[in-house]
């Protein structure tokens, strides 16, 4: 077994470029987990107010990403495989792993920017949903898990914010109790704190599949090349 000249070199070109997809697999996952068990996400996505829950919109994209780090690890190490072996049965399974995964993340990335506003604006909803419902008829706190204030009082110490603009007037009582005491008579608006908080995150996730789009390009090439110099080679 052996190929020679520039097909070897891009045998072991194509399993660096796997080995490193295999490693953005692990990224990936490790990103996804983290995003997952984040304190500050989670803290305000498991919240409940009168049967109500924010939405899940987050943690669905969440499992996805958590799937397709699973399966660029398979894919990965398939690929490293198929290179060393100089298997073109392994090498054409690969490249059309590439090429399905490659369309799902276009199609993602379009989806992606269509609604990256839509998690913020959801969350931003149910804040506000539970906001009016304290200043105008602030309720008992004897239910930790329904009361308005303990609800908004996690929102305004995880976010380091208070109220839905940029001053609170001394007549919102309700709201100034459940401020930090530094952020009382200065607030910070908490739907700006709420879009920076998701914004980042989306940001990580553009950069990481960003760099495993470049990554699948070169080993769609190298692939092809290496499965047809292995095609045509006298050994064979």
């Amino acid at each position: 077994m052996g190929v020679e000249g520039c097909t070897k070199c891009i045998k072991y070109m194509l399993f660096f470029f796997n080995f490193i997809f295999w490693l953005a697999g692990c990224v990936i996952l490790g990103v996804s987990l983290w995003l997952r068990h984040d304190t500050k996400t989670s803290s305000l996505l498991d919240l409940k107010f009168e049967g109500t829950e924010p939405p899940s919109t987050f943690y669905i994209s969440i499992y996805i990403l958590i799937a397709v780090g699973a399966v660029m690890m398979f894919v990965g190490f398939l690929g490293c495989y198929g290179a060393i072996q100089e298997s073109q049965c392994l090498l054409g399974t690969f490249f059309a792993c590439l090429v399905i995964l490659f369309a799902c993340e276009v199609a993602a990335g379009i989806w992606g920017f269509m609604h990256k506003d839509k998690i913020s604006k959801e969350i931003i909803a149910f804040y506000d949903s539970v906001y009016d419902k304290g200043v105008s008829n602030p309720i008992s706190q004897t239910d930790p898990n329904q009361g308005a204030a303990t609800v908004l009082k996690v929102f305004h110490e995880t976010l380091n914010c208070c109220g839905k603009g940029g001053f609170l007037g001394f007549t919102e009582k309700f709201a100034l109790d459940i401020c930090p005491g530094e952020l009382k008579l200065n607030s910070v608006n908490c739907h700006t704190k709420i879009k920076e908080l998701f914004s980042e995150k989306i940001l990580h996730i553009g950069i990481a599949a960003l760099v495993v789009a470049v990554i699948m390009i070169f080993e769609m090439i190298f692939s092809m090349v290496l499965c047809c110099g292995i095609r045509n080679s006298p050994v064979y």
